[in-house]
């Protein structure tokens, strides 16, 4: 795992280049390099931070360069082993051990076509000196990031967003439709990027810049066809089996030269993992959270720590306990500054804060549960969602009077909050609803009215404009499994948008590397080729794995109620955060640039300490946005336009 960089046909690229190395050390502490090449009237320059995982030696250091093709790579390749011998059969011979040569070697016989063979993740730029054509190209699911920015014909990128921002002389603007995507989602969807000009890599495509000018894009890899496969799989009554792909899996995500941990949260995903990962490495070490007694009481959290160490004691592992008591109004604005785009999820403290215990205890390599909720249906959406349905068969008049007695019922009383309550008032919001729109309601922060009255009149336009990109993503397929269909949304959607964005950002912040053994493309057609029926059992989600489960794991693990790996948002926004929220309420910058609306934001600060609404998350967001916000207009020289 590392930071790669590089420029192309640029402006004074050796610095510039060199200043996109520095800024991104953080992903790579063990190591840095630098390329130059000359280009007709220009340059090409490549620059490479390194975290050394496989082959800890000088012949796995990077950019690397052999024969004409010169490469600098960020990920993993875990069929790399296989890879090498087939390469070594045709008579290719290698240096060093490192995965690094293996995909520059598998380039140089296969160019694009290696891309579908690849198993790991991965974004990479690798630099052919007889052609002058430089390709970038990025992991079929959007595990590793690569942001780039095109002017003229040349070309700058980086793992980073905000290395793209240090090297632009504050030229860069904000993009206001990413800024409302992100009050929406509180995350920025892969499809957008928070400064204009940049843009993301899509996951399973690559990109071509040629020395004439010309630049070409590929797609080597389609999730919705995958999703399609494996429905004409499940038609065909193929049934994969699952406690096998996992295994296998976990057990290439394994491969490394450094001590390998897990994270433990005590639910299934983790737990299964560290299961099968012990088999491997008896006595791995895995690392837990806890929260401070009077947090965990407020926001009625289960009692995660007693099944982590249940299965940390039945499989011989090594548990590491952290306590998360942090100082958040320390932690909040670092870590928007490491989240490179506004990301209102607090499990990326979390993550941040067992990634940098782990490293201090010599540990470079975790293995984390992502991914599993988003492709087997584990998250409550799913399956309330499925109740959805059946709640509008209930009579109209009924559902009226359910839903006015819910109202008024608070969320919270000062000494603590009602799970079950916010629950209902959740599933109310959008059990009326159409399919999508449902959907979209219930994992999204604000219905559409909501949305209008939140931000600027101007940006009407791009309220609906973001509404309308999440209907066409999720009606952009054939599936007729409604169960899949969401589960396809969320894996083009919430897994890369989120989830393995604030994955990666806030584990490379601490300089770790975290892989994630369920988004893989092996598991994902697996995934696919289950029907809805078997992921949704009853009120069971992820039941299939959960049958997978059960042959390593004990069964109060399995089928124990979904945890959850977030924060105590509601204690912290009642005491560590309150003076905060009322200083962005009444002089913050996004209110004073018109952008936010303060008689909205009031209600919303009115609403939840009444204890009528739990509008917790939303306020976090609003102050994860608004310090995104000030680093983006004002570290950087950005220019604060807001209009759109």
């Amino acid at each position: 795992m590392c930071g790669i960089a590089g420029t192309y046909r640029w402006p004074d690229g050796k610095a510039v280049t060199d200043r996109l190395t520095d800024t991104l050390a953080h992903r790579g502490p063990d190591g840095a390099g630098r390329y130059s090449h000359p280009l007709g009237d220009g340059e090409v320059h490549l620059g490479h931070r390194r975290l050394a995982v496989i082959d800890l030696s000088g012949t796995g250091a990077q950019p690397m360069a052999a024969d004409g093709l010169v490469l600098t790579y960020n990920g993993e390749l875990y069929n790399a082993p296989e890879l090498r011998a087939e390469l070594a059969a045709r008579g290719v011979r290698f240096r060093g051990t490192s995965d690094t040569e293996v995909l520059l070697e598998a380039w140089r016989r296969w160019g694009t076509d290696c891309l579908p063979r690849l198993r790991g993740m991965f974004a990479f730029g690798v630099f052919d000196e007889r052609t002058g054509e430089l390709v970038l190209a990025r992991d079929q699911l959007g595990i590793k990031p690569l942001f780039l920015l095109r002017r003229g014909t040349g070309l700058v990128f980086a793992s980073e967003l905000k290395a793209l921002a240090a090297v632009t002389g504050g030229s860069m603007q904000v993009d206001p439709a990413a800024m409302v995507a992100s009050l929406l989602y509180y995350w920025v969807p892969d499809s957008r990027c928070a400064l204009r000009g940049a843009e993301k890599l899509p996951p399973g495509s690559w990109l071509r810049c040629r020395p004439d000018g010309r630049v070409e894009r590929g797609r080597y890899w389609d999730l919705r066809q995958v999703a399609a496969e494996g429905r004409e799989r499940a038609r065909a009554g193929e049934r994969p089996d699952l406690a096998a792909v996992v295994e296998e899996s976990t057990r290439r995500h394994l491969l490394s030269d450094v001590p390998v941990a897990t994270f433990l949260s005590g639910g299934l995903d983790s737990s299964y993992l560290t299961a099968l990962a012990a088999r491997d490495r008896p006595g791995i070490s895995a690392y837990t959270i806890g929260f401070r007694a009077e947090d965990a009481r407020f926001e009625a959290m289960p009692d995660d720590l007693r099944h982590a160490r249940r299965v940390a004691e039945r499989f011989g592992v090594d548990l590491r306990e952290i306590e998360i008591a942090p100082d958040v109004l320390d932690l909040l604005p670092r870590m928007t500054y490491h989240l490179d785009e506004p990301i209102g999820d607090p499990a990326a403290i979390n993550t941040f804060l067992i990634c940098s215990a782990a490293r201090e205890a010599g540990v470079k390599v975790l293995l984390s549960g992502m991914g599993a909720d988003e492709l087997f249906a584990g998250y409550r959406k799913h399956l309330a969602n499925l109740l959805a349905v059946r709640y509008r068969r209930v009579p109209r008049p009924l559902r009226r009077g359910l839903s006015r007695a819910v109202d008024r019922l608070p969320v919270a009383s000062a000494r603590r909050g009602y799970r079950s309550v916010r629950f209902a008032k959740r599933f109310l919001s959008f059990a009326d609803l159409p399919e999508e729109t449902a959907f979209r309601r219930s994992y999204t922060m604000y219905d559409r009215d909501e949305l209008l009255a939140l931000v600027d009149p101007d940006l009407a336009g791009t309220v609906e404009d973001v509404l309308t990109e999440h209907a066409d993503v999720y009606r952009d397929n054939e599936l007729d499994d409604f169960v899949n269909r969401m589960c396809l949304a969320d894996a083009r959607m919430f897994l890369p948008g989120l989830n393995l964005t604030y994955t990666d950002r806030s584990s490379m912040a601490a300089s770790t590397e975290v892989r994630v053994p369920y988004v893989d493309v092996e598991v994902v057609r697996a995934a696919f080729a289950v029907p809805g029926e078997r992921k949704i059992t009853g009120r069971q989600g992820k039941a299939v794995l959960k049958e997978a489960a059960a042959s390593i794991l004990p069964e109060e693990i399995v089928y124990r109620p979904k945890g959850l790996f977030s924060a105590p948002l509601r204690a912290w926004m009642s005491r560590d955060l309150a003076p905060l929220v009322r200083e962005v309420l009444h002089d913050g910058v996004l209110v004073e640039s018109g952008f936010l609306r303060r008689d909205a934001l009031e209600r919303l600060v009115a609403e939840d300490a009444a204890g009528q609404q739990d509008h917790a998350k939303h306020l976090w967001h609003v102050l994860t946005l608004e310090y995104w916000y000030r680093g983006a207009t004002s570290g950087v020289g950005h220019n604060p336009q807001l209009t759109a």
